[in-house]
């Protein structure tokens, strides 16, 4: 048998509260259990998502995490019975928490209130493209109990406090459809056959294999203005939804495509011109009229002959 009287050794006492080293392992092993319970279940249903539709994975994933809350809240206080607390302990302790939320900890639960929003309203999705008001554009790799996880197109990760995911202003590109159209602007050079630039644009369109022609979304190209030195068109397509986080290089692909086939139908791409138009002046400048004049005086008092008298 072994000896478990070491389980007993009182580590401190304070008024009628007493903790001693059998309830303080209790207490950890408790949390450990709860922690390694949840993070079972959630790779249950993460494995469980991967096998589903994207519908399907994120009623899993707003699964997953409630009932990761709800494991975490039981465990805590399980693990807080094993000090030795009672329930109207605990309830004195759930009003002092009340209080601190109050006072410094609302920004958190707002932080928590907004995550639940966000799933609950299906506004953000784990795996949706998104950007914010700010300009940063990214994935949704992860809804959090504080902030969501964005990963940009450079591999990096950047967390968003969910309060500012509700109150502020995000696009989502791919809330209810994952096909996107772009807009990819270009200029040719004054003089330029427009039905030739049409067609050139359409092929250079033709070219991107992503590029969608099914009826309703083929590529159209719009002539939109008069430049200083240029005509202004604007190629727009309807692209694959894999595609369509990768705004960087669609652009670069299409343009790189409208430049090829500009060039092969003999199409200029303009840059930017300044005529100088000069005008001659019979206006004399640096004083060469005045110079004139003095010279003519000049001239004019070498003629004169003092007078004598007679």
């Amino acid at each position: 048998m072994i000896d478990a009287a070491w389980l007993d050794v009182q580590l401190f006492k304070v008024g009628d509260f007493s903790l001693k080293l059998g309830q303080l392992i209790s207490f950890f092993v408790v949390l450990v259990i709860t922690a390694v319970v949840s993070k079972v279940l959630q790779a249950g249903f993460n494995r469980l998502a991967r096998q589903q539709g994207n519908t399907s994975h994120h009623h899993l994933y707003i699964i997953s995490r409630i009932i990761h809350y709800l494991i975490l809240f039981v465990g805590f206080i399980i693990a807080l019975t094993m000090l030795g607390f009672k329930v109207t302990e605990l309830a004195i302790m759930a009003s002092a928490l009340g209080i601190g939320i109050g006072l410094g900890l609302q920004g958190m639960v707002n932080n928590f209130v907004s995550g639940l929003m966000i799933m609950f309203e299906r506004s953000l999705k784990v795996g949706d493209f998104i950007e914010i008001s700010s300009g940063l554009v990214g994935e949704v790799i992860e809804i959090n109990m504080r902030a969501t996880l964005v990963r940009t197109n450079d591999n990096i990760d950047i967390l968003i406090p969910n309060a500012d995911l509700v109150s502020g202003i995000v696009t989502n590109w791919t809330l209810a459809d994952n096909v996107r159209r772009f807009r990819i602007p270009f200029s040719v050079a004054y003089g330029s056959d427009k039905e030739v630039v049409k067609t050139a644009a359409l092929e250079a369109a033709k070219a991107v294999n992503y590029t969608l022609s099914v009826p309703g979304r083929q590529p159209i190209v719009w002539m939109t203005g008069f430049g200083d030195s240029a005509i202004n068109f604007t190629l727009g397509v309807w692209v694959s939804h894999e595609q369509v986080k990768r705004p960087t290089a669609l652009m670069s692909d299409y343009l790189w495509a409208i430049d090829d086939a500009l060039r092969e139908n003999n199409i200029e791409i303009p840059f930017p011109q300044r005529d100088l138009h000069i005008r001659s002046s019979e206006v004399g400048f640096g004083g060469s009229g005045a110079n004139q004049s003095i010279s003519s005086q000049s001239s004019s008092s070498d003629n004169i002959k003092p007078h004598d008298g007679k």
